[in-house]
């Protein structure tokens, strides 16, 4: 079995043939037999747009590698060799030269071992001339002849240790157009074509192409791919050890994106990633049965949800999926025919956390559906956990969102702050969900779900409370024609105004620390968008401040942590710290489960709209008064919960509007300001009679600090 041999912890490797292999005795750096020439490799970045050699092979695997007696470095020239750099140089010859069956693999802490593609390719490349399968019967069935043979038909070819006429194997010296071919054991038939198939047409694409484990590793211009495992010469955030279920081999070409088609990046450095050149199947084959759709609930993620509901959470129709207007987008019915792009209903083509669509207003691109229920049976558990689960010892590994717990005592992909070391009375077992910090939403674990560092378990209550309710609200997403109304200016230090791509503010935030800010999930089409170009500003009273404004401070996010479904709540960090001063401050955060006493006087603050009432271009603050949640349900008809809030004070035509949203609902407590709310969209702003609604932030405060302490 012809190998190369790569350092475990070397990131990439150049190529350099016949060199001297004196190189290879530098720390780092080894040598390698490539079948006939001998190959020094170095384990450093290879030139830019040169061919790397690993890509010519893959990872192997096996259960054990045969080694023979120790040599020094020149006297396994002659053979395959395993050359060790650590605990000490050492060179140990391996018993076979050529390709054989008897040859096993073994793990070594020091290495790892590569098979060439050439040897282990089912397809072949362009023409076949560097196939070196085993194969050995032509189209027609018929047996092919040893090379070494001259018997029944002589010809010229001679084997040799580099042009590959092993035994009676398909092979295509000549670089004939048909592919690999042999000379015939029958009389009447000298040679024949073995018919195997190109790369491109071995395994098709279906859909687009998510499920492809096909051998492809060139893209459609004739690039080639670069390993998923390397980084160089374009740094990418899919690496295999943490997308497990995308089978990111070697460098074949992947979906793991949800793109329209298969892709890869690529070794040019001026071209980073671009679509392969695979056959699309012909006929679309039943990918699941039917009865794993389902059309009044949805499942894990809604990938399958098949039902008809085609508006948003507020009410908000949705775009049809095969328009383009108002907003263009990529997920054409045609490319994605497997994900039931049907009309203008409720689906979720790219992985989202629950189904979702285009609006049907321009200035809203996406939102959720997330008044579809999540099914029963998602989130049933065989058990369930009491008080706040913290002595919960159930096998229940699965989340809320039916992914699968990672175990607590490896680190990948989630690096564990909490594990058996750090609590070693937890019962952390295995992969079992429990509540080793006592979190009052119940028993959870960290994902195997790389986007998703912990989640809460599917376990309910012992009390039968359902632990995990989403999507029953109808008043909380974004009216697209209001925003903050019946405001005064005012300083909220605190108070963040987020930015898009554009520098344009889009939605409130609060500062609760230097590195986090408190916003909610609406504000974001999920809990995966690209934050690239998103920044938070702070510092200023002014929408649109100077550039010359001293005091003010723009820092780019660079991430987004969903909280608990109910909690409409996302946290975003910072790329670097925010510098506290008279106008930057962090805001307090409530004590767990604190109840703000009715009357008590607060404040929202925001950039949003004022219908006039106020100036739209500085931070307007509006005082409002508690309200019980048993009288603000007298009006919303029992459908406010315990993780919300009221104010009074719409009677007065002040309330919180698009733009405003994500921003501070403050409450002074002594001498000190908290956040005991934060602002969610609702039907209708500024009416009046009308209550205002928060998220209770103390109900998620043991959420909120789990989040800081583990980044």
């Amino acid at each position: 079995m012809p190998f190369l041999k790569a350092e475990r912890d070397s990131a990439v490797l150049s190529k350099s043939a016949r060199s001297f292999c004196h190189i290879g005795l530098r720390t780092g750096n080894f040598c390698a037999f490539d079948f006939a020439p001998l190959v020094c490799v170095i384990a450093k970045w290879s030139e830019a747009g040169e061919h790397s050699s690993l890509n010519g092979t893959r990872e192997a695997t096996g259960s054990q590698w045969r080694e023979t007696r120790g040599g020094d470095l020149w006297e396994c020239f002659g053979r395959a060799f395993n050359y060790e750099t650590r605990p000490s140089v050492t060179c140990k010859q391996l018993p076979w030269v050529r390709d054989e069956d008897t040859a096993e693999v073994k793990r070594n802490v020091n290495c790892d071992l590569y098979e060439k593609k050439d040897y282990v390719r089912r397809c072949i490349v362009d023409d076949g001339k560097t196939y070196r399968g085993k194969v050995s019967k032509t189209e027609s069935g018929r047996d092919c002849q040893q090379w070494w043979s001259k018997f029944p038909h002589d010809h010229r070819w001679t084997p040799s240790p580099t042009n590959g006429l092993e035994l009676n194997y398909c092979r295509n010296p000549d670089g004939d157009r048909i592919g690999p071919w042999c000379y015939t054991t029958d009389p009447e038939r000298r040679y024949e074509s073995c018919n195997i198939p190109r790369c491109e047409d071995e395994v098709c694409v279906t859909c687009n192409g998510e499920d492809y484990r096909g051998q492809v590793d060139h893209t459609k211009s004739g690039r080639e791919c670069q390993r998923w495992d390397q980084q160089y010469p374009h740094q990418h955030i899919y690496q295999p050890e943490k997308y497990p279920d995308k089978s990111l081999d070697d460098n074949y070409c992947r979906n793991p994106d949800a793109s329209p088609f298969p892709w890869c990046y690529t070794m040019d450095p001026d071209k980073d990633r671009e679509e392969c050149h695979i056959s699309k199947c012909s006929k679309i084959p039943i990918k699941r049965s039917r009865s794993s759709y389902t059309t009044h609930c949805f499942r894990g993620r809604g990938e399958d949800y098949r039902g008809k509901v085609n508006e948003t959470t507020s009410g908000i129709p949705c775009q049809r999926w095969d328009a383009q207007h108002p907003h263009n987008h990529p997920f054409y019915p045609q490319t994605y025919e497997c994900k039931g792009l049907d009309e203008n209903y409720c689906r979720n083509p790219d992985g989202s956390e629950a189904p979702w669509c285009f609006t049907s207003v321009p200035e809203m691109r996406t939102a959720l559906c997330l008044q579809i229920k999540r099914c029963a049976d998602d989130i049933e558990a065989e058990d369930c956990y009491h008080e706040n689960g913290k002595n919960y010892r159930g096998m229940v590994r699965k989340t809320r969102k039916g992914i699968i717990c990672q175990k607590w005592s490896v680190n990948t992909p989630h690096k564990t702050k909490i594990n058996p070391t750090t609590h070693p009375n937890a019962n952390l077992t295995d992969n079992y969900c429990r509540n080793p910090d006592g979190d009052q939403h119940g028993p959870w674990c960290y994902t195997t779900d790389p986007k998703t560092e912990f989640d809460y378990c599917a376990i309910k209550h012992c009390e039968n409370v359902v632990f995990n309710e989403c999507g029953k609200r109808d008043d909380r997403l974004e009216n697209p024609k209001l925003r903050i109304v019946g405001g005064t200016p005012g300083n909220s230090p605190w108070t963040v105004s987020l930015r898009d791509r554009k520098g344009k503010h889009f939605c409130g935030g609060s500062l609760v620390n230097s590195r986090w800010v408190i916003s909610t999930k609406q504000c974001f089409s999920s809990c995966y968008v690209d934050l690239t170009g998103y920044s938070a500003m702070m510092g200023t009273i002014f929408r649109d401040p100077k550039e010359k404004d001293p005091q003010q401070q723009n820092i780019a996010l660079n991430k987004i942590v969903c909280g608990p479904s109910e909690s409409h709540l996302v946290m975003l960090q910072l790329e670097s710290p925010a510098q506290f001063n008279e106008r930057v401050s962090q805001i307090c955060l409530p004590p767990e489960r604190y109840m703000v006493p009715e009357g008590t006087k607060c404040e929202i603050a925001g950039w949003g709209e004022t219908k006039g009432t106020a100036d739209d271009m500085v931070l307007n603050v509006a005082n409002l008064s508690v309200l019980s949640n048993k009288e603000c349900n007298k009006y919303f008809r029992g459908r406010v919960k315990e993780n919300e809030m009221c104010t009074t004070s719409f009677y007065g035509g002040v309330g919180a509007c698009e733009k405003d949203y994500g921003g501070p609902l403050a409450c002074q407590n002594s001498d000190c300001w908290v956040l005991e709310g934060v602002i969610i969209p609702m039907r209708r702003c500024g009416h009046p009679g009308q209550p205002n609604i928060f998220i209770r932030v103390s109900v998620y405060v043991d959420w909120i600090k789990k989040v800081m302490e583990m980044a």
